[in-house]
């Protein structure tokens, strides 16, 4: 099997469809893929859930895509820290869910499906 270089991100996130589960690296902003976000936000897809250490910062990356509504649920292991308000007033306001799991668990949920 050969794989599939894109040659733009916005070709790489074109097959993500509204309700899929999307693996987000990164911990905090270290490691975050910034660009494959902000392709993701542009492309439209809804009702994700994001599967990553934290839940946003600021107003870049996860928070970008939570603060435009993309985001379902978060599937995280951290998911508030001084700057997580854009989290913070989403889940406060009952718009978008969150499972909590330790983060050696998370590790292993997402090897084990893999």
């Amino acid at each position: 099997m050969t794989a599939a270089i894109a040659a733009t991100t916005d070709e790489a996130v074109a097959g993500i469809e509204d309700g899929s589960t999307v693996l987000v690296g990164g911990f905090g902003l270290a490691g975050m893929p910034f660009d494959l976000i902000d392709a993701l936000i542009r492309q439209g897809a809804r009702d994700l859930t994001v599967v990553s250490n934290n839940a946003g910062n600021g107003d870049v990356g996860l928070a970008a895509l939570l603060k435009a509504g993309r985001v379902r649920k978060v599937i995280c292991s951290f998911p508030r820290q001084s700057d997580s308000y854009v989290f913070d007033e989403l889940y406060r306001a009952g718009r978008v869910e969150l499972e909590l799991v330790p983060q050696g668990t998370l590790a292993e949920r997402m090897r084990a499906a893999g």
